[in-house]
């Protein structure tokens, strides 16, 4: 396999601005203004998703579709921010009245609430550390998020590629966690373009 290359790409995620930020935000967006502490891969990662998604399930039921666990911590050996990633598909995520209240019951808070980009929608649970993000079923990103994790589970050089992009880019300052997101993006996307080209 060809060795992938650290250069930058070019990319057409934009990085967002802090009013980008504060216009998806419910409430005070949280203030990072420090370094991103990554931790060794967990083997018990998995098995909190697991736990997690039972309870979720529980209080759905029907409403609950696809429910995977993505995300770094998702991907064995791969250094990761502590905070288990989930992607949720309801059958319409606008429609907050059918599945936020019942994880509300759970402990879950609505943080970030995006109509303009798949009406995404982001929850977060303060114990375990989680981010549960909500789509529409069928919707694109999913299928981005699942291709994403399972390469970077069956080729390691990319997830070397990341990872080592990650442990640089967590070196520096950043003001909110989503500007380091998006320091990622132009590396996801070359390592994304290996994987469709494979598909």
């Amino acid at each position: 396999m060809k060795e992938p290359t650290a250069k930058p790409i070019k990319t057409s995620v934009t990085p967002a601005t802090e009013a980008d930020i504060l216009a998806v935000t419910i409430g005070t967006p949280e203030l990072l203004n420090s370094t991103v502490y990554l931790a060794e891969y967990d083997p018990d990662w998995p098995v909190i998703f697991m736990q997690l998604a039972q309870e979720i399930r529980g209080v759905l039921g029907d409403s609950a579709g696809l429910l995977e666990h993505v995300g770094s911590t998702s991907v064995p050996g791969l250094a990761a921010k502590p905070i288990i990633d989930m992607v949720l598909a309801v059958a319409a995520s606008a429609d907050e009245s059918a599945y936020v209240p019942q994880l509300e019951t759970l402990g879950y808070k609505l943080t970030i609430r995006e109509p303009d980009w798949y009406e995404h929608r982001v929850f977060k649970l303060p114990e375990p550390k989680v981010n549960l993000h909500v789509f529409s079923a069928g919707c694109k990103e999913i299928g981005r998020r699942l291709a994403f994790r399972d390469w970077l589970r069956h080729h390691p050089d990319d997830k070397t590629l990341y990872e080592t992009t990650k442990r640089e880019l967590s070196q520096q300052t950043w003001k909110y966690i989503q500007n380091y997101a998006d320091a990622k993006s132009a590396v996801v996307q070359e390592i994304m373009g290996r994987a469709d080209g494979k598909h």
